[in-house]
């Protein structure tokens, strides 16, 4: 009885000490091995490990994953001195975990110095671009993603002095303040309306050339077909003048009788009253016993007397 007692004891103290001597390491975390509150040793590695029992040896455990820090909206001044608000965040995780146990101790200290750290460089580089830069329309005038790897640089850079590693840096917010809002909204109504002007005034130039080419296009459209249509004309004319002339040499009296016929519609009508002596040219053919008509050959005299009756009768 007395030495199952006995291993029972053995077997409690077994486990006692294992508890105070072994300890186990996680995937998801780093452990700092404290002597006598000193950091001696850091475990990066996941995996059973072996110390000397507290109080000679202590365990201190942080976590090895990306951890977030949000910042909140803080106001500042850009180069043009104008007011905005920037809410921001940084991803940050423990890179040396003896440093940061010795500099910021926790978490908590930790986001304390990069608020600290945050907040300065925003200032700074924010201080360094005019608003323009920031905010545009115009994509070859915005210098936001520059600016943010100056400022995730120079805070990867001071975030080493506390054992802490920068992933990221971001702005989820750039605003301005309420008080300002109405004033920066007016001008950039006017900033718009300046370029709208900018675009109306190009717009009416090409159109101005637009219409000047065509109108010269118009010109040479029209003089060309201006010199076709002289150029029927005139052969229209000259065929209508080689036509006279054959049929003046085929009749002579035939045709001077057409002719005269013609001239007496264009000047007679119902109300004109004409005088003229009887030996007139104009009123040989009036007078039917005139021997011009008698030459008129048999087949053109019938048509010839036909518009004289005609002419007498008007």
């Amino acid at each position: 009885m007395k030495g199952k007692i006995l291993m029972i004891v053995i077997a409690l103290f077994v486990i006692v000490a294992s508890g105070l001597v072994f300890f186990q390491v996680d995937e998801r975390e780093y452990v700092v091995i404290t002597q006598f509150g000193e950091p001696i040793k850091a475990i990066k590695k996941a995996g059973l490990n072996l110390k000397w029992p507290d109080p000679i040896q202590s365990v201190n455990r942080y976590n090895n994953r990306l951890m977030t820090y949000e910042m909140g909206e803080t106001e500042y001044l850009t180069g043009d001195k104008k007011n905005v608000m920037v809410d921001s965040y940084v991803v940050w995780r423990i890179e040396d975990p003896i440093k940061f146990m010795k500099t910021v101790k926790n978490r908590l200290g930790a986001e304390t110095r990069l608020a600290d750290i945050l907040s300065s460089e925003i200032g700074i580089s924010l201080g360094k671009y005019d608003l323009s830069s920031l905010i545009s329309t115009e994509p070859e005038q915005i210098k936001f993603g520059k600016m943010m790897k100056e400022v995730k640089e120079e805070i990867s850079k001071k975030a080493r002095d506390y054992g802490t590693q920068i992933a990221d840096v971001k702005i989820t917010l750039l605003n301005f303040p309420e008080r300002n809002k109405l004033s920066v909204f007016k001008r950039m109504r006017a900033e718009r309306e300046r370029i709208a002007k900018g675009y109306r005034s190009e717009g009416t130039e090409k159109a101005l050339k637009i219409r000047a080419d065509a109108d010269k296009q118009k010109e040479i459209i029209l003089s060309r077909a201006y010199e076709r249509a002289q150029k029927i004309k005139g052969e229209g004319e000259a065929q209508a003048i080689r036509i006279y002339a054959e049929a003046y040499e085929k009749d002579i009296n035939f045709y001077e009788l057409v002719r005269t016929l013609e001239s007496y519609e264009k000047f007679i009508d119902g109300k004109t009253t004409v005088v003229l002596s009887a030996d007139s040219e104009l009123l040989k053919f009036i007078n039917t016993s005139n021997p011009d008509l008698l030459n008129i050959s048999k087949t053109e005299k019938p048509l010839a007397q036909s518009r004289l009756k005609t002419d007498e009768e008007g």
